[in-house]
């Protein structure tokens, strides 16, 4: 039960509570505001963190190789005979860097002296199969980290191939006239000082290392000296093949001779051996006569 002065003491506390709710209404939306402020940031701290633990960061590097002081690849000019020297350096680095030397694909051995931070490979008696050769530089940290260069060796045409060629009239024959250059040089047929005219008997192919004449059937008018001449911006270069066009010889046929002479010797056996009988009696009758008389 319920007196009077319990319900005016229930009354002030009611009063008492409302009004310091609404004195402290403001400040609390601000409290909250702040208090959820700062465990979003928390909570976004405990992601960043729980991402570091499990996807560790990898190891980046800025460091830039250079060769020559290039950054890029590029194609290096060079001719037969010269040296070359390729210098790799490393560029904003902030350790110790290791690095390789490739050539193609196999590895450049180099001194212990000739690895960090910079290296130096020297290319020296440069011949024309260096020609496309590729060299690399690469840090042994991060390999794809590299700098390549190609070398353009230039040298005027060479030719090669058989200077003589002899042939029965009516084979076939190929004369091949193998060619190294750079730049790249036209080629051409010349018979007897004079431009080939190309003929039915006469099929010419070309490839980036040969030029190649085909005559079919030859004949005795095909007889004399061709030229290859390879023509480049550098010079021009001639090599002569010399066909001689033979009698065409008179084959024997060993294998019917074989034959006949197998069939006539089978005869003669088959003959002795069905008159044997008679050969027999013929020697007897010889030896008989003998042993009379030398009774």
């Amino acid at each position: 039960m319920v007196t009077g002065k319990d319900s005016g003491f229930q009354m002030k506390g009611q009063l008492a509570k409302e009004v310091s709710f609404s004195e402290l209404s403001s400040r609390s939306d601000v409290n909250l505001l702040k208090m959820a402020w700062n465990i979003s940031g928390l909570m976004g701290m405990c992601r960043f963190l729980l991402l570091v633990i499990l996807f560790p960061p990898c190891e980046v590097t800025s460091s830039v190789l250079t060769v020559n002081d290039r950054t890029e690849n590029y194609i290096l000019d060079t001719w037969p005979g010269s040296q070359e020297s390729l210098k790799c350096a490393v560029q904003n680095h902030t350790r110790e860097e290791e690095l390789l030397w490739y050539r193609e694909e196999g590895t450049v051995d180099l001194k212990s002296g000739n690895k960090i931070n910079s290296s130096s490979v020297c290319v020296s008696s440069i011949s024309e199969n260096d020609n496309g050769v590729t060299f690399t530089c690469k840090l042994q940290s991060d390999q794809s980290v590299s700098v390549s260069v190609v070398l353009n060796v230039i040298f005027p045409p060479i030719l090669s191939g058989d200077d003589f060629q002899a042939v029965e009239e009516g084979s076939d024959v190929k004369l091949v006239c193998s060619v190294k250059s750079n730049p790249q040089a036209q080629m051409m047929w010349y018979r007897n000082s004079n431009i080939l005219n190309l003929e039915k008997t006469y099929q010419v192919h070309q490839t980036s290392e040969s030029l190649q004449l085909s005559i079919t059937k030859v004949k005795k008018s095909d007889n004399g000296t061709y030229s290859c001449v390879a023509n480049s911006s550098l010079q021009m270069e001639t090599k002569d093949f010399h066909l001689i066009v033979k009698d065409r010889t008179v084959a024997v046929p060993i294998e019917p001779i074989i034959a006949a002479c197998i069939v006539v010797f089978l005869t003669v056996c088959f003959g002795l051996i069905a008159r044997r009988k008679r050969i027999m009696k013929l020697c007897i009758k010889n030896e008989d006569p003998q042993r009379d008389t030398a009774l």
